[in-house]
């Protein structure tokens, strides 16, 4: 009787067990068809998306009249921000595409910026009609790989999803043609770089570019990095600190450097320019304890501290808490107009005051002595270019960049509608509405416990 329970017992986990394999199996069938038809589907629209910026690109050159040339370009602009979206929903982290990526990055600023361009009183130049020959060339020769990857993918029956697990599986470069093609694509436009971008349109230099120009300072040794680092980090000589350098991936010589700390149980990561010795970014991700204090005193953390390591006259713009963190945003003062392009990001831990984050591309990139205009705008005429329904609550003269990458005076705003807080830039030469940000809430605080 008891044998043929345990038998009758045994035979019915058998089973179910059989089945509820069976179901595993099922379910993991399903979502590797699905992982494959959002991966076949952002392929074939990706390539739909090349074709549409080449016939875009060809149909600019045979154009003569803003009407038609202005539309034409803000369509290559959009288009442009559809394949980078499909580039990144591929599985392709394994794969070098950087110069592709850079490449319909440089070209979609490059199309924006001319398109909102006042094409009657500044026309495209002869330079920028060359600029745009090109770029329709090497939109032909990314055409041509995407569409010979797609139709050896359609001719061979390839899958995303294998090719994605080969990659992982590898250590070594996969021998996979389709995963060749795109490297080709890659190294096709490679001397893309040296495009002429058209006048005034600098700021199109991807920042690690302009980094590599603005950081001019004397070279600094490893020994004189270790030693910022302790400085700039407030830690003991005690504390190990790994510095080496960054080697060539970067457009500028930093030095790479790694800082324990024990009492946290983690590190501090960092990038400190091997010219002048400057911090450009660093952060510390740990878990952060209970709250101790408000974000008021970690914005007086955050001042005491940029002032102490020479940078002087910066003000809050933005604070906001995440969690037990304060998420913080200054700009310099000059002659008491807040310079938005001098930006430095911090993040202050809300349980002991720690300096987590730290973040100066763009101070170091802009930060110059400047000449600012007198405005030409009273405040009240400014006042009157904004939308009535705006409860203005404060203002203050800003110097912003504009769409075009120039650097424009004007008055800032801070108003409300209804339950939104906007900060709007009237420009305080010619009146004209820069910019409008609706700002973001203050994030809640989460408590799982």
């Amino acid at each position: 009787m008891v044998r043929n329970f345990v038998i009758g017992l045994l035979t019915v986990a058998v089973v179910a067990t059989g089945i509820w394999g069976f179901q595993e199996r099922e379910e993991k069938q399903v979502l590797r068809v699905t992982a494959e038809n959002n991966y076949q589907r952002a392929f074939h629209e990706l390539a739909f998306h090349i074709d549409q910026i080449e016939d875009q690109l060809g149909a600019t050159l045979a154009m003569n009249s803003r009407h038609q040339l202005t539309p034409a370009l803000a369509d290559v602009w959009r288009v442009v921000s559809l394949a980078q979206e499909n580039i990144g929903q591929l599985p392709l982290s394994s794969v070098d595409l950087g110069k592709t990526e850079e490449f319909l990055f440089k070209l979609g600023r490059f199309s924006y910026r001319t398109s909102i361009r006042d094409l009657d009183a500044d026309p495209l130049t002869d330079d920028e009609y060359s600029t745009l020959e090109k770029l329709y060339d090497y939109s032909k020769d990314i055409r041509e790989e995407v569409r010979r990857s797609q139709a050896m993918m359609l001719a061979n029956g390839d899958q995303w999803i294998n090719i994605e697990e080969e990659m992982r599986a590898s250590q070594e470069p996969i021998d996979n043609m389709v995963v060749h093609n795109l490297e080709v694509m890659n190294k096709s436009i490679q001397s893309y770089s040296e495009t002429e971008w058209g006048a005034g349109l600098a700021a199109i230099d991807d920042l690690n570019g302009e980094l590599k120009e603005a950081l001019d300072g004397e070279p600094v040794s490893k020994e004189e990095a270790e030693r910022l680092a302790r400085q700039y980090l407030d830690v003991s000589q005690n504390t190990a600190v790994h510095v080496s350098e960054t080697g060539n991936g970067l457009a500028y010589p930093a030095y790479t450097i790694v800082v324990d700390d024990p009492e946290h149980e983690t590190n501090y990561y960092m990038d400190l320019s091997q010219n002048g010795g400057e911090p450009i970014w660093f952060l510390q991700d740990r878990q952060i304890e209970e709250q101790t204090i408000g974000l008021n005193e970690a914005v007086e953390i955050a001042e005491d501290y940029l002032e102490e390591h020479g940078k002087e006259n910066m003000q809050l713009i933005e604070s906001r808490q995440y969690d037990s963190i304060a998420m913080l945003e200054f700009v310099h003062l000059e002659d008491n107009v807040r310079v938005y392009t001098d930006l430095i990001r911090l993040e202050v831990a809300l349980d002991d005051g720690d300096v987590l984050g730290y973040e100066a591309k763009s101070y170091l990139i802009n930060h110059k002595d400047r000449n600012i205009p007198e405005p030409e705008l009273t405040n009240e005429e400014a006042r009157d270019r904004l939308n009535p329904r705006l409860e203005v609550m404060e203002d203050h003269l800003a110097v912003i960049e504009n769409d075009l990458g120039e650097e424009v005076l004007c008055y800032e705003f801070y108003g409300v509608i209804e339950d939104e807080t906007y900060r709007l830039f009237i420009n305080a030469i010619d009146g004209t509405e820069e910019k409008v940000d609706r700002l973001n809430q203050s994030e809640p605080v989460y408590d799982f416990t």
